[in-house]
């Protein structure tokens, strides 16, 4: 298990109040899912902006089949990507030694995350 970022809790809060801790963890199971999903080539690229999309993103979105569970997305300047990480966020009522954990990264092109900012509420947006 890694310790990937730092997040501001009350940013967070939108998504669900009462969140424990401020550490996001990336685990070795997640990892491996996530290169298994997006490709080697993808986290390699990516992996180093995980802490910057988690403590700094553009837009919070509710993951609306998970509960407490958040969809942090950045405009990445190297390229222009759209990435989001889905994190898992810890409150009170979940089992001790829980922590905020990354469940998996994606991206999206122009044209999907245009309709993603059409369709969606944000919960938080970066001013």
């Amino acid at each position: 298990m890694q310790i990937i970022a730092r997040i501001q809790k009350e940013l967070y809060a939108v998504i669900a109040p009462g969140i424990r801790s401020d550490t996001v963890v990336l685990t070795e199971n997640q990892k491996e899912h996530i290169i298994k999903r997006r490709g080697q080539q993808f986290y390699d690229r990516y992996s180093m902006f995980f802490r910057e999309i988690a403590e700094n993103p553009d837009y919070i979105f509710r993951d609306d089949r998970h509960p407490n569970t958040a969809v942090a997305c950045k405009t990445l300047n190297i390229d222009g990507a759209h990435v989001h990480l889905v994190i898992r966020l810890a409150v009170a009522e979940d089992d001790e030694g829980y922590e905020n954990s990354v469940i998996t990264a994606l991206i999206e092109n122009d044209k999907r995350y245009a309709q993603r900012l059409r369709n969606k509420i944000p919960l938080y947006k970066r001013v």
